[in-house]
């Protein structure tokens, strides 16, 4: 059988799920994509390397995946069936890997447990949907489980070892079927495999279980841990960035304003009004676009699509949608104040990122913040004025992927253009 589970289980785990969870479990939206992104193998892993438990063949043979895949927050708040499955796959090492996600990912323990069996959840009523419709026997479900170790083995996210969970004794050999070789046999035949593994150890139970299919992540996983690190504000699948897309879908295309804002604060003259704005920053350059004519004389929306002016002092916290930093309120005043000043002049929201991360998440993100600012204008009297928002994601983002986080900061931003 060839299918592989691994997308069946994703597609259930959704950037539209993780938008419903981190509302409901007051996280960000990155902080619950990086936790899911460290459940799902464990879990997964842990399914598969006891695909003959009963308790597992127990709940993906009974008629449970409807009701799981119909609703994941709600079925697997209290299900016994999942709590029978995470004890077999976990056991005792339950509290110790949530308190290690929780410190991955940025959330609490409480809400590490709650997407631990929102996980299990999605993978077993994934597995349980296809074994229905396959008309599989338990035989064959162990079988499925069995050759799916392989497609998990590269899942585990950077910065999250095995080590750092609690399951570095999970890297085990089997035992030798010829009679025990010496310990410096051993070690010898460990070096030349280029991998690090841990010998058996003959009182440990659990055998064979949860992580030994990511040996060949060891040295990886800890190497890169340190880099991690070092990158620890850079935002991910759950959330903030894309991958790069050469190809230009949309209608408006981005052209970054030829003078850069100062750091100075200074009072920007609005037709005798002050505001308080950067030199030379966006209300400076809106307020000189509008003084000048050019919008009036603009003879349609293609005329003014081409030119969008970026917010320089409005910044959303780290993988929030809806919740700006301190700070940044005054520059959507700033804006409002422009619109009342000009009631004839519209304006569209765009939202956009850099180019590293989960294409549909990070899309989806940029819509929402898009969608944000213009409800946060609607506040501000000048709804009527704002003619739509509209996430692209990374479609127009210059900075390589593998630049640094500082440098790809530019395509991670806000903006406005002017509409007819």
């Amino acid at each position: 059988m060839s299918v592989n589970i691994i997308d069946l289980i994703q597609g259930q785990l959704g950037s539209a799920l993780i938008t419903r969870l981190a509302a409901q479990l007051q996280e960000s939206e990155s902080g619950i994509s990086k936790a899911i992104s460290g459940l799902l193998p464990v879990v997964f892993g842990g399914i598969a390397n006891n695909s003959t438990h009963p308790a597992i063949l127990d709940a993906v043979t009974g008629d449970h995946h409807s009701a799981l895949l119909g609703n994941l927050q709600e079925s697997t708040a209290a299900s016994p069936t999942i709590t029978a499955v995470v004890s077999a796959i976990l056991g005792e090492k339950t509290n110790g890997i949530l308190d290690k996600i929780s410190e991955f990912s940025g959330i609490s323990n409480a809400s590490s447990g709650s997407l631990l069996n929102i996980v299990a959840g999605a993978i077993i009523g994934s597995i349980g949907k296809y074994a229905a419709d396959q008309n599989m026997e338990r035989s064959e479900i162990s079988t499925l489980l069995d050759n799916q170790k392989s497609a998990v083995a590269s899942m585990l996210p950077i910065g999250l070892s095995a080590s750092a969970l609690g399951l570095e004794n999970k890297f085990e050999q089997p035992a030798p079927s010829q009679a025990t070789t010496s310990d410096a046999e051993s070690t010898a035949r460990i070096t030349r495999a280029g991998h690090t593994h841990l010998p058996p150890n003959p009182d440990d139970k659990e055998s064979g279980s949860v992580l030994k299919w990511l040996i060949p992540l060891v040295l990886l996983t800890l190497a890169a841990w340190f880099l991690w690190k070092q990158c620890d504000n850079r935002e991910t699948t759950s959330t903030e960035d894309l991958p790069s897309d050469s190809t230009i879908i949309q209608e408006d295309t981005v052209a970054y304003q030829g003078n850069t804002p100062s750091a100075t604060i200074t009072d920007i003259d609005l037709n005798g009004t002050p505001l308080k704005g950067y030199a030379n920053g966006m209300e400076q350059q809106m307020i000189d676009f509008l003084k000048s004519g050019n919008y009036q004389n603009a003879a349609n929306d293609d005329a003014l699509k081409e030119t969008w002016y970026d917010f320089d002092n409005v910044q959303f916290q780290m993988g929030s949608y809806n919740k700006l930093e301190p700070g940044s309120e005054g520059q959507l005043e700033n804006l409002a104040k422009i619109l009342k000043a000009y009631p004839e002049v519209k304006i569209k929201v765009g939202g956009y990122t850099d180019k590293v991360g989960d294409e549909a998440a990070n899309v989806n993100l940029s819509q929402q913040r898009a969608n944000f600012i213009k409800s946060e204008l609607e506040k501000l009297g000048v709804g009527s004025q704002v003619t739509g928002a509209e996430g692209y994601g990374s479609q127009h983002a210059t900075i390589p992927a593998d630049a640094s986080d500082e440098a790809r900061a530019v395509d991670r931003r806000m903006s406005v253009r002017f509409t007819k």
